[in-house]
């Protein structure tokens, strides 16, 4: 047996965990057929457009949450609590990189993303899933809490990351994370944010269409809700909400228009 100290690297993961501490998560679960989106990815692909299931998760969710607004919030405080209800909708992807050589988790914040485009979205995750955390701008408060003493890096960490105004900068309003490149069948995880969404591996299973048996891409999608935020009605309907997007991706008009821009169907842009 070995003993060491604590990994430096790992150090804004154990801030983040005893942050969550006071989170109270109820968690749920849903399968998606994903022959819409396959096919909506095949599509786009002849318009030059090259989208992952995880961009496609973040370009829905986001319209979503920017109909349900309840769920689109966050709360501070126990003795008089607080509750933000945020305007934009900001989604935090947790990423498995490399720092100091060691494999830690990492998460981009992509603000607006109920406005921007699924291309855009990809090109974004691109940029962060691509980008070496040692240089890159992002990252830099991360690497700058590894080098404090740990009480004072904690202090620090709670500093940035528990005013509600800071929150949309730091955390998101929803977290989405992806374990979608293992043959994972259930994944539940909190993000430190009100909606967090955990992805399994998409693969083909029976379905059943018009009372027959077919087989399908299927898409094990959890959500994690903070039940001091919402009730589990709310988080049922944005579930259900997300599952009818996705499972009618591209159904709502042209192809090459909602890779590019938003366009709109029974309320909820897209």
């Amino acid at each position: 047996m070995t003993v060491g100290p604590f990994p430096r690297e790992r150090r804004h993961t154990a801030f983040f965990l005893r942050e969550l501490r006071g989170f109270a998560p109820v968690f749920l679960g849903a399968e998606i057929d994903m022959t819409a989106v396959r096919r909506h990815q095949r599509d786009a692909a002849a318009h030059g457009g090259s989208c992952s299931t995880v961009a496609y998760v973040l370009y829905t969710a986001a319209r979503v949450l920017a109909a349900h607004p309840e769920a689109n919030a966050a709360l501070r405080g126990r003795l008089r609590p607080r509750v933000a209800r945020y305007g934009t909708v900001a989604g935090k992807l947790t990423l498995d990189k490399r720092l100091g050589g060691r494999r830690v988790v990492l998460s981009a914040v992509l603000p607006g993303l109920h406005t921007m485009s699924l291309r855009d979205i990809a090109g974004q995750i691109a940029h962060h899933r691509d980008g070496d955390p040692e240089r890159m701008p992002e990252y830099a408060g991360v690497r700058a809490l590894h080098h404090l003493p740990g009480p004072l890096g904690h202090l620090a960490y709670r500093l940035a990351t528990r005013p509600l105004r800071r929150r949309i900068t730091t955390n998101g309003t929803f977290s989405v994370t992806s374990l979608g490149h293992r043959p994972v069948t259930s994944f539940h995880s909190s993000g430190g944010t009100t909606i967090t969404l955990g992805l399994g591996g998409v693969a083909e299973r029976p379905v059943v269409r018009d009372g027959r048996i077919a087989v399908a891409p299927v898409l094990p999608l959890s959500l994690t809700f903070d039940h001091r935020v919402i009730d589990g009605a709310e988080a049922a309907d944005v579930l259900s909400d997300l599952k009818e997007a996705l499972e009618s991706f591209g159904d709502f008009g042209d192809v090459s228009a909602s890779v590019s821009q938003p366009s709109q169907k029974n309320g909820v842009t897209f």
